[in-house]
């Protein structure tokens, strides 16, 4: 019975991710808020270094599997980015990179303001400023956290998930939620 399970779990799985629409994604001027792939836990430990990946809560084998999955789903569909920025978090830029969807950029503003450790208001301001900074038309993949993308959209992503969104003159509209099999 397992292996019929797994069997169909393996023919279907390439068929979830071809089903996934990804066109919004396309959109000239779309902006891809992706939360960073499986992460086990909540925050950072005590003793969190930003440049120490040791002292950090970061990927694990499965979240490196998934952020791969992602990547090559995207890359399939066409999507092509004109700027990748990135946390500097460890397991930001490590998502990120094995995405392999361009040269990435580390923005400061998009690191995590969990449990206190950035300014909420002053980071969501920063971020906003960079996307209306964006030539129109262009489009950007940024890797960050739950809680920069909840301020920014009011979404509650998951690990691993893309919030589309679309710049206006009245800030940021979600277009598309994206949530490539894990």
């Amino acid at each position: 019975m397992r292996r019929l399970i797994a069997a169909v779990l393996v023919i279907c799985l390439p068929l979830s991710v071809a089903a996934q629409d990804l066109s919004a994604l396309k959109a000239p001027g779309a902006v891809a808020l992706m939360r960073h792939a499986l992460a086990p836990g909540t925050g950072d430990p005590a003793g969190f270094t930003l440049g120490d990946c040791a002292t950090q809560r970061n990927l694990s084998e499965d979240g490196r599997a998934q952020a791969r999955r992602i990547g090559a789903a995207l890359r399939e569909a066409g999507i092509v980015f004109d700027h990748v920025w990135t946390s500097q978090w460890c397991r930001c830029r490590e998502t990120a990179e094995l995405l392999e969807l361009g040269t990435l950029a580390e923005r400061p503003p998009l690191n995590s303001f969990f449990g206190g450790r950035g300014d909420t208001a002053a980071q969501t301001a920063a971020t906003r400023a960079l996307l209306d900074a964006l030539p129109q038309g262009e489009r950007a993949m940024l890797v960050t956290h739950y809680v920069n993308i909840r301020a920014l959209t009011g979404v509650a992503p998951g690990s691993g998930e893309i919030v589309v969104v679309q710049r206006g003159e009245d800030g940021l509209r979600v277009a598309d939620r994206i949530l490539i099999a894990p």
